[in-house]
């Protein structure tokens, strides 16, 4: 999802699997066979990659953008998720393993001395390029939590040759500087430290925190964006000199298609299998099925709205008649959470009525979770009542029981005890104050508990849910006017300031941001905090699991009773790979949605 944090924000194919565990994982390095054959991968309907420079503010924060476009060509400094883990891979990640010192307040990171496609080292000046420009603009980054980590909390950070060295002001928890911030940090070339086609600048080389550097890295940051937005650029010399990963981009086109082919410079384990990796992009997911029928897909998916039979016990179940013969069905969880944005910002109209938590807990309240996982995901989905992921080891947090069950009658009650009453359907206040029975802060006597919601498009499935969660509040007198738009579109608005309930249609991935704390969407600080959530106990406790060494489960159990976001099912990838197909890691799709296409081959 910080920034590490990623978004996770459409459905994703991958090739590896299951539950995290706060360790780390070793794959099985490659033979030299010669690649053959070409993967044909859909993209989530909607969801195209539209941003290269991996420096990601909040539009442009997705799966899609990161796990399924970046990172194939600019890997982070560590990688998670491969085989049946969620944890760090330190063998394909470019540097080597953190050595803390100081009392946990200084880590030492080696590089592996990796190359980038123009031939230089991966060293420690293209970190220290990404952490001054994190220093000039922290603001510019999607995963930045001011006062928490990177930057805000480095005394100071140096490298030379491979070495870089970081020092916090405060001890902190190496787990979650690992996970969340280390995990964040993409080394960049110094042939992207300029600030024109033919003008360099010393961003890389510049001293950490100092003013110069600050200018210079401003200055290369606006003319690195400003190329970003142009996908005509993204196959063009400067950005391709940068690609340290497993492929390179060698064709992209404005609707979002992109070809990759295997770059001869990777200096990792695994060299890739294939000739080309082929993304397509959709509109919808029919059109997406419509290819799979036609056999030209080697990973795609399905919406869970077709598919006759129910995932049993976490398993798939059948697979969908017209291309069950050639085709297998996987699913697996993943290492998220679903929700959808509430927005408590002052140019909100009806920011009054979501600051009440007795009108958000009946909104919870009347979200029929198990009958939407039963009806709508036939079963590819959980039931989901925190932040806190599927299949949490027990060293994270305790249990985190559902405080808000699904009732209507209990929700409505919420509402008539507290000064409403309902009106044609309509709930409305007829007993404005403060006072316990009154509609509290804010509310004006007729003031009508009527909002606005808009989700993503072209998903059958994600229709459904809000139409009967719709249906459901409308039970208890609360009406919903709904709109549609287009993934990328979604992303975009749920960022911006006028929205009141929003949902890209799949909450948040932990990653790059591995370590589910909750200092990135849940502190007024936060890099993801689109409604602008902001509560001190909130803070408080999430401070203790990352100062500290506190586990996560009271932190995690007061953001189940606050309701910050509205709690939605956390839905499983309904993943379809072609029997012709080969891979090294597994069939289980990613939980981190990492996607590691040099692990496949075709028989």
């Amino acid at each position: 999802m910080q920034f590490g944090r990623k978004l996770r924000l459409a459905i994703t194919i991958s090739a590896a699997a299951a539950s995290l565990s706060l360790g780390l994982i070793t794959p099985t390095l490659s033979g030299a066979a010669a690649p053959k054959g070409t993967l044909t991968v859909a993209e989530g309907p909607g969801a195209n990659p539209n941003y290269i420079f991996p420096y990601v503010n909040g539009n442009y924060i997705s799966v899609n953008n990161l796990n399924d476009f970046q990172f194939l060509m600019f890997r982070p400094l560590y990688w998670f998720g491969l085989g049946n883990s969620s944890a760090v891979s330190f063998p394909i990640s470019p540097a080597k393993a953190p050595v803390w010192s100081n009392a946990s307040k200084t880590v030492t990171i080696t590089m592996k001395g990796w190359k980038f496609a123009d031939g230089q080292t991966v060293n420690a000046e293209s970190v220290m390029f990404f952490l001054n420009m994190y220093k000039a603009d922290p603001t510019g980054y999607a995963g930045y939590n001011g006062g928490f980590g990177i930057p805000d909390q480095v005394a100071s950070a140096s490298g030379s040759g491979n070495t870089v060295k970081i020092t916090f002001n405060v001890k902190v928890n190496p787990n979650w500087i690992l996970y969340n911030y280390l995990s964040e940090i993409t080394p960049f070339p110094n042939s992207w430290d300029k600030t024109s086609a033919t003008q360099s600048a010393n961003c890389a080389s510049g001293t950490f925190g100092a003013a110069s550097t600050d200018v210079a890295c401003k200055n290369v940051e606006a003319y690195l964006i400003a190329q970003s937005s142009k996908t005509s650029t993204f196959t063009d010399k400067m950005w391709q000199s940068g690609d340290d990963g497993p492929y390179k981009l060698t064709a992209f086109d404005s609707l979002g298609n992109a070809t990759f082919q295997p770059n001869s410079h990777y200096s990792g384990p695994q060299k890739s299998q294939v000739k080309f990796v082929k993304e397509v992009a959709y509109t919808s997911a029919q059109a997406e099925e419509n290819d799979l029928q036609a056999g030209k897909l080697s990973l795609g998916f399905v919406d869970p709205s077709i598919l006759t039979s129910p995932a049993k016990n976490g398993k798939a179940g059948p697979n969908w008649g017209p291309i069950a013969s050639r085709y297998t069905l996987e699913t697996g969880p993943e290492w998220a959470f679903n929700y959808a944005p509430l927005n408590f910002g002052s140019n909100d109209p009806k920011q009054a009525a979501l600051n009440q938590l007795y009108i958000r807990q009946a909104l919870q309240e009347s979200i029929d979770e198990q009958g939407i996982i039963t009806n709508v995901f036939k079963g590819y989905a959980s039931p989901m009542y925190s932040p806190l992921p599927q299949n949490a080891p027990k060293s994270l947090s305790g249990p985190v029981p559902n405080p808000y069950p699904f009732s209507l009658a209990n929700a409505k009650a919420l509402l008539t005890s507290n000064g409403w009453t309902e009106e044609s359907g309509l709930m409305t206040c007829t007993s404005p104050g403060t006072a316990t029975g009154d509609c509290g802060t804010g509310i004006t006597a007729g003031y009508t508990l009527n909002f606005k919601i808009f989700w993503a498009s072209g998903s059958p499935s994600l229709d459904q849910e809000f139409n009967a969660e719709i249906a459901d509040w409308a039970q208890i007198g609360i009406k919903f006017t709904s709109s549609e738009a287009a993934f990328n579109n979604v992303v975009a608005d749920c960022n911006g300031a006028e929205f009141q309930i929003c949902s890209w249609g799949g909450g948040w991935t932990y990653a790059p941001d591995y370590y589910p704390s909750g200092e990135e969407f849940f502190t007024p600080t936060s890099g993801w905090n689109p409604g602008g959530y902001s509560d001190p106990q909130m803070t408080t406790l999430i401070e203790a699991t990352t100062y500290g060494n506190a586990n996560l489960t009271a932190y995690l159990n007061y953001a189940a009773k606050q309701v910050p976001v509205l709690w939605e099912p956390e839905t499983s990838p309904v993943a379809e790979h072609i029997n012709t197909l080969n891979s090294k890691i597994g069939w289980v799709p990613n939980p981190c949605l990492n996607f590691n296409p040099e692990y496949l081959s075709f028989k």
